[in-house]
């Protein structure tokens, strides 16, 4: 049976293609280009999937190249600049993907800088598909996160994301400054 929506929490083929094209991104954005997310595109194109999959995975591949193009204009491999470009395209899942292997190796107030801007990202990925309790949890734990870490925050508007987590803002603000050295 086919899902009438790509709704990665509840159907099994969207959550696949979702987490199989968020982890080719990885070698994709080291290698500067989207071969490796084009394979996994192609794997799942190759099987006639239903309309809403396909769309997916265009926007998802448009979207990829967009990442690709901004980073390699930015000159910056770093992974808060990766995560903050994902960000600004709408990817949150994947800024999720990206931040969470530099959290695994960061120390202190990056690790929880990185673990809030997570949380974030985990916000709208759920206000996307309407689990609003959810979502505003993890807002909440991003919140208090930030604001104990607010002198270390640098690389992004800090103040601006704050007041888009307080409100539960569904407008995911844009966070990447091309001109900030991190």
């Amino acid at each position: 049976m086919t899902a009438q929506l790509f709704e990665p929490f509840q159907d099994r083929m969207s959550r696949d293609i979702r987490n199989d094209l968020s982890e080719a991104l990885l070698p994709a954005l080291n290698q500067n280009t989207l071969a490796p997310v084009r394979a996994v595109a192609d794997k799942y194109l190759q099987k006639g999937p239903a309309a809403p999959y396909i769309a997916y995975i265009e926007a998802r591949l448009t979207k990829y190249a967009a990442a690709l193009e901004t980073l390699a204009q930015s000159g910056r491999k770093d992974a808060l600049t990766r995560g903050l470009v994902l960000w600004d395209l709408g990817l949150f899942f994947e800024v999720h993907e990206v931040l969470e292997h530099a959290w695994l190796a960061a120390k202190g107030a990056e690790k929880e800088i990185l673990q809030a801007l997570i949380r974030a990202a985990g916000f709208y990925i759920k206000s996307e598909f309407g689990y609003v309790a959810g979502g505003a949890k993890m807002a909440t734990r991003a919140v208090a996160a930030l604001e104990k870490n607010h002198q270390a925050c640098t690389g992004f508007d800090l103040d601006i994301l704050l007041q888009s987590l307080r409100n539960l803002d569904p407008v995911p603000p844009k966070l990447f400054r091309q001109d900030s050295a991190h």
